[in-house]
């Protein structure tokens, strides 16, 4: 047995990928946070902040049902650094905060560590030394379809981004050399691990994470994460966290070969069209949805996180939700799944009512 319960997404209001995952043997809660529509999400700051606040609400509640809370990454909708309290009694795998990881990252990482020591221990940080002895893998190099993906008349520009890319980071690798270690912990209230590349087996159950994962595109200066498999009696659930789309090949490949029974998939940002998300990059997460649709055998895709975020996301998305369509897969939002038409449509249908009744 393997179940799953959407706790919190995009769909329903406020940023989120909270999902709990059951087995016979551990109950598994995978990121933890929420934030708030971004200003041009079409619903009042008012309602917006009461979306995030029913989110927060959910997500506590889920916490005490958990036994085990993953957390991929240090953005807001993905962990709640004020809620440190709901860890009581958790076993906590995270994101290595000392390697592959940005500046801003970093510092809620840091933030965070505070807070759990001042909550759980004594108080007091104590340093751990440096990362200096350490190596850093360019995670790039392992990416052998989208290093040798051919973009056309974008090629040239590619070069350009990516040896940017590679610039930035080994820089950033000599920054996490100096980096004091922020250190797994047992505080006796929660016991926090880093989970990159590694799995655990509790029972029949078997949880995977993989390696450091882009938040996006090649090189993505949002920095990195990583995904979540729960495996259990010849079923498998897979979280994507933030890998755009999948915008890189290589991980709509993994994808492929895993063959999940569910697939937890973040979309791409299309509500940064034109800004953070260009056409080539819109036209990659589409190509290599298509091929997960095309590919593999899952019975659910949550196809949510980022993409339900402005009312034009099914537009902007069309074919992957024609392909489903026609190969009778289910596809669909967090909010669809639980029987609820996608927020941002059902806000942005109101908005239009009350410009029409102001005519």
């Amino acid at each position: 047995m393997l179940e799953f319960r959407p706790i919190w997404f995009d769909s329903m209001g406020a940023k989120s990928a909270c999902t709990l995952v059951r087995t016979p043997d551990v109950t598994v809660l995978i990121d933890p946070g929420c934030a708030a529509m971004q200003p041009g999400f079409p619903a009042s700051e008012r309602q917006k902040k009461l979306l995030r606040t029913l989110a927060r609400k959910a997500i506590l509640a889920a916490m005490r049902e958990a036994d085990l809370i993953v957390i991929s990454h240090y953005h807001h909708d993905h962990f709640l650094p004020e809620d440190v309290e709901a860890l009581q009694g958790k076993k906590v795998w995270i994101k290595n905060p000392n390697a592959y990881i940005n500046e801003s990252q970093r510092e809620r990482a840091e933030r965070f560590w505070k807070r759990l020591v001042d909550w759980f221990g004594d108080g007091r940080m104590r340093p751990f030394g440096v990362n200096a002895a350490r190596a850093f893998a360019d995670p790039f190099e392992n990416l052998e379809l989208a290093r040798t993906q051919d973009f056309g008349d974008y090629n040239r520009r590619r070069r350009e981004l990516l040896n940017k890319g590679k610039q930035w980071f080994w820089k950033m690798t000599e920054w996490w050399q100096q980096l004091s270690w922020l250190p797994e912990m047992d505080l006796g209230g929660v016991e926090i691990r880093f989970a990159e590349g590694k799995q655990i087996c509790m029972g029949e159950t078997r949880i995977r994470f993989t390696g450091p994962l882009f938040h996006g595109v090649d090189y993505s200066r949002l920095g990195w994460v990583f995904a979540t498999v729960v495996e259990h009696g010849g079923r498998k659930l897979i979280h994507s966290s933030d890998i755009n789309g999948p915008v890189i090949e290589d991980y709509a490949e993994w994808i492929v070969r895993e063959d999940p029974d569910v697939l937890i998939l973040d979309g791409p940002m299309t509500y940064m069209y034109g800004y953070l998300v260009t056409r080539t990059t819109l036209q990659r997460t589409i190509r290599n949805a298509l091929r997960i649709l095309e590919k593999t055998h899952t019975e659910w895709i949550i196809y949510d996180h980022h993409l339900p975020r402005e009312p034009r996301f099914r537009e902007r998305t069309a074919a992957v939700w024609h392909r489903a369509a026609e190969l009778n897969r289910r596809l669909v939002t967090a909010a669809e799944y639980l029987g609820k038409p996608p927020k941002v449509q059902e806000c942005y249908r109101k908005l239009q009512n009350r410009t029409e009744g102001r005519k």
